[in-house]
């Protein structure tokens, strides 16, 4: 694993003003060694070799923009990163430069046909927000970081389609129709172990569609609307007995008509008939007894 280090860079401004002294320098004494016929030689070839050298040295600056580093390497070598913003010198012979974004982006997946830990075909996608957070990593250990962001994340979404259902009708089990925060949560821990080796941090990670296949979408729809009738049914229904056990209990508790256990089993029966029914009830008059 090669580690991330700052490399060895000194203040471009600084060294700027030394060499344009060294260079106006040698300049001069060229100058003036040529106008004196080249008496002196030395003073003339020392001038010219400092001259190149200082130009040389100038193949040493480069410029970081902020929210950006640069990584450089020596004869192959890993040599550092340079992050901070400005102008900076560094050994002329650290070449190539490799320049990485430290910006937060972003990554949508397209939507993937998976199917969900009960065999149902579901339609799924994520966003995953991101940054480079070690360089060397992002550069050495990957081939391309971006591209292996996105592969992974696609791969850890599929995973985590796999494990759980889309929906499911017990209580405090997850699914990944209800369980938002827990699947979110579950989803960037997944993509931040699968892009820890590449340097990169996991900011944030949620699912932004999920949906049945069209080819069953049909049939789990009128299974949620049967799932969802039986729900309201099964609330009525207990709303009903309550609401009978209080006329019955009411009746008998201020003595207003006293019935038997056949005429309490109609009256229930008329109750539950009226309150559970779908449709608006009838009013009968009936002429007769229970007994006629």
């Amino acid at each position: 694993m090669v580690q991330e280090k700052k490399v060895l860079s000194v203040n471009g401004w600084l060294v700027s003003g030394i060499l344009l002294v060294v260079i106006i320098g040698s300049i001069a004494t060229l100058s003036v060694s040529a106008m004196n016929e080249f008496q002196y030689p030395a003073w003339f070839i020392v001038s010219a070799v400092v001259l190149i050298v200082a130009a040389a040295l100038g193949a040493g600056f480069f410029i970081v923009s902020p929210n950006e580093a640069k990584v450089l390497q020596l004869f192959g070598n890993y040599a550092g990163t340079a992050k901070a913003p400005g102008l900076w010198w560094t050994n002329p012979l650290c070449f190539p430069r490799m320049k990485v974004s430290q910006r937060v982006r972003n990554f949508e997946s397209g939507k993937l046909k998976v199917n969900d830990y009960d065999g149902n075909p579901i339609e799924i996608a994520s966003v995953v927000v991101w940054r480079v957070q070690d360089t060397a990593e992002a550069v050495f250990q990957v081939d391309d970081y971006a591209n292996f962001v996105q592969v992974q994340s696609e791969a850890a979404l599929r995973n985590l389609a796999t494990t759980y259902p889309y929906d499911t009708h017990v209580e405090g089990e997850l699914a990944l129709r209800r369980s938002n925060v827990e699947i979110t949560d579950r989803l960037r821990a997944e993509i931040q172990e699968r892009l820890e080796q590449a340097g990169i941090q996991v900011i944030e990670a949620r699912i932004s569609h999920l949906a049945y296949a069209p080819e069953i979408a049909g049939a789990m729809l009128r299974r949620q609307q049967a799932g969802a009738v039986v729900a309201a049914r099964t609330q009525i229904v207990e709303g009903a007995v309550g609401m009978v056990e209080m006329a019955l209990e009411a009746l008998s508790k201020k003595e207003i008509v006293r019935l038997d256990e056949e005429r309490k089993a109609a009256m229930v029966s008329n109750l539950m008939v009226v309150l559970c029914g779908d449709r608006e009830a009838q009013p009968v008059v009936n002429t007769g007894t229970l007994y006629q």
